[in-house]
């Protein structure tokens, strides 16, 4: 079963790590990233630029409307996803788990439609 898993994070927080900090997340998440290749649980995924870059595209009364930034103000965005081809809820929970992002901020797990 396909799941996708949503990476959620704080952009100003992250600023904020030292340069060691920020290198052990992404030691973390390359570690994490070999088991899934390795494993053939690995479908995909990328890191999203930030989110003050998004625009929210909204139609109302047959006009569009394109706004700057992120639908809902908050500190923590979306900001990247993988997507995993695994056994199990549980499992995809597991990988989520252990994605660095979890014990900062949080992870999302969803399951692809049709992911068979």
């Amino acid at each position: 079963m396909k799941y996708m898993l949503l990476i959620y994070n704080n952009a100003a927080a992250f600023e904020e790590m030292t340069d060691d900090e920020r290198q052990a997340i992404f030691d973390q998440v390359d570690v994490l990233m070999k088991e899934l290749q390795e494993s053939g649980e690995w479908v995909g995924g990328e890191g999203l630029a930030d989110a003050a870059r998004a625009k929210t595209v909204k139609v109302r009364d047959g006009g569009t409307i394109v706004t700057d930034g992120p639908y809902l103000e908050a500190k923590e965005h979306l900001a990247g996803y993988l997507t995993v081809d695994v056994a199990s809820e549980e499992r995809a929970v597991d990988i989520a788990a252990r994605w660095p992002d979890a014990c900062r901020w949080a992870m999302e797990v969803r399951a692809v439609i049709g992911g068979g």
